[in-house]
């Protein structure tokens, strides 16, 4: 999940990281009202989940009221790169000497993360030449670290300090809410030597989200899942192929990330919960079947207080319906397990005595069918 800049802003000031005064608003009369809280100068800023808002004209100074009853609705009535405004940030203008540029990134491959910092902000880092790259493991950022970054890019005195906070505190973010990057671009240096995050972007791994409760309020439902929450079970879609479906959020959790270390993309979780009935396990089918992207359908089912025969009776009702043509790959385990495998043995489903089974086969079997 991207964050837009005003909510990756919310997250930077709930780890105290310095940021400018700022309101958000959706429509011209809230505005209106920020503008007499927030005062003259400010910038205007389109939120919108993508980069190149300067170059687009997306973002704007603004120094008196006919500038703002001009150029307001115009930035609100913006594409940028195909994505329409979402919200605009009135943010109060800021005096700085210099820029720069931070970021984290979980670095997958190295499984690690990594720090890139450079004396020259407010561009793509792509296009900077003299970065500072450090892998720093999957902790805390070291205060001798972090002095060492802040002394290779250059800066001198009060600014150290203010860096290693402000690194340290950017680390402390990243870890704890699971994010894949963390960026403040440009970092900007104040008169005084101190440093305050002019930008801010936060994504966060979507296989994550689910232990972070907090972040749901950032998050933007699709059609299916807001279906899904009102037929009292919870599915979040996902970029890949294979719907994963389990009763627990911490199983359907860790078949996520079992599927994914596996080779396979998860194209949705799905968790039926522990009052699930036929008819709603039915009903996440149904939304299922809505996603032209499903290629496969992956099963892990504990019975308990829900009983596998509950979930079976679904499947078989969805098969003998046309609800769904995709091969299920199960494992059940728990109450009446046995009986369920009974229930579907002549149906499109393969059943599996482990998880790792199961998720073998879907992986091999949907890309044999790409």
């Amino acid at each position: 999940m991207r964050l837009l800049e005003y909510q990756a802003k919310k997250l930077f000031s709930d780890y105290n990281i310095k940021i400018p005064k700022g309101l958000t608003s959706k429509d011209i009369d809230q505005a209106r009202k920020d503008v007499k809280e927030l005062g003259f100068p400010f910038v205007i800023k389109a939120q919108v989940p993508v980069g190149g808002r300067g170059k687009a004209g997306a973002i704007l100074k603004c120094h008196n009221q006919d500038e703002f009853e001009l150029k307001y609705p115009q930035i609100l009535e913006m594409s940028v790169k195909g994505e329409k405004v979402r919200a605009i940030l009135l943010e109060k203008m800021v005096e700085y000497k210099k820029e720069l540029y931070l970021s984290l990134f979980l670095n997958r491959g190295k499984r690690c993360y990594t720090i890139i910092a450079s004396s020259d902000g407010g561009v793509e880092i792509e296009s900077v030449k003299n970065q500072v790259i450090r892998e720093v493991g999957l902790g805390n950022v070291e205060k001798e670290v972090a002095e060492d970054v802040a002394k290779e890019i250059g800066l001198e005195g009060n600014s150290i300090p203010d860096f290693v906070d402000l690194l340290q505190k950017l680390s402390k973010l990243t870890i704890e809410k699971e994010a894949e990057l963390a960026e403040i671009n440009p970092v900007a240096v104040l008169n005084d030597a101190s440093l305050l995050a002019l930008d801010g972007k936060v994504i966060t791994d979507d296989n994550s989200n689910f232990r972070h409760a907090e972040l749901t309020k950032f998050l933007e439902r699709t059609e299916l899942e807001e279906r899904a929450e009102k037929s009292g079970f919870s599915l979040i879609e996902l970029d890949g192929d294979i719907a994963v479906v389990g009763n627990g959020a911490g199983l359907v959790m860790s078949t996520l990330d079992m599927l994914s270390d596996n080779g396979g993309k998860p194209a949705c979780f799905l968790d039926v919960g522990g009052g699930a009935t036929e008819e709603s396990v039915y009903e996440a089918l149904i939304l299922i079947s809505k996603m032209n992207k499903v290629k496969g359908i992956l099963v892990n089912l504990f019975g308990g207080i829900v009983r596998t025969t509950t979930v079976a009776s679904a499947f078989i009702k969805a098969y003998k319906n046309k609800l769904i043509d995709q091969t299920v790959y199960a494992r059940l385990k728990g109450a009446e397990a046995e009986k369920s495998k009974e229930m579907l043995k002549n149906t499109q489903t393969e059943l599996f005595d482990s998880v790792e089974e199961a998720i073998n086969a879907a992986v091999i079997g949907v890309r044999k069918n790409a």
